[in-house]
């Protein structure tokens, strides 16, 4: 299902920068106010995980990319992580909306490793996904 919100390119150019220029830890992304495009809200080129967290809004959901940098036996690690941030406390519409909307972003956004999905910051707690990813590398 899809609800025909578009992508604007600032969202690709942004994650280009994460991805490639290494300049850029995470990515907020929103519905425009007009609810017609997926648009950047907030980028961040330092921040770690609890700072990412604290971007999300409590009642609004939110699409958001994380460098996410964890430890193994060879070293030091990294794997983009896309999330998909929809809290229980949302507007049902609200909810809806991004839910049929995600792939739209997912698609344009090449070279995600990880989903995560969370309701509530417990789900997308820095444990809970590097244990999720931990499990996909093993």
């Amino acid at each position: 299902m899809s609800s025909g919100v578009a992508v604007d390119p600032s969202c690709q150019e942004t994650f280009q920068s994460l991805k490639l220029g290494k300049k850029t830890k995470f990515i907020v992304f929103k519905l425009s106010d007009d609810l017609q495009k997926i648009q950047v809200e907030k980028s961040s080129e330092s921040g770690n995980y609890d700072e990412f967290l604290d971007a999300l809004p409590a009642n609004s959901p939110r699409y958001a990319v994380y460098d996410f940098e964890y430890e193994k036996d060879e070293g030091k690690r990294s794997k983009i992580c896309f999330v998909a941030w929809s809290p229980d406390e949302a507007k049902i519409k609200e909810k809806m909306l991004y839910a049929s909307s995600k792939d739209a972003l997912r698609r344009s956004l090449v070279g995600l490793a990880v989903e995560v999905q969370g309701t509530d910051l417990d789900e997308i707690s820095y444990e809970q996904v590097l244990d999720k990813i931990l499990r996909m590398t093993s």
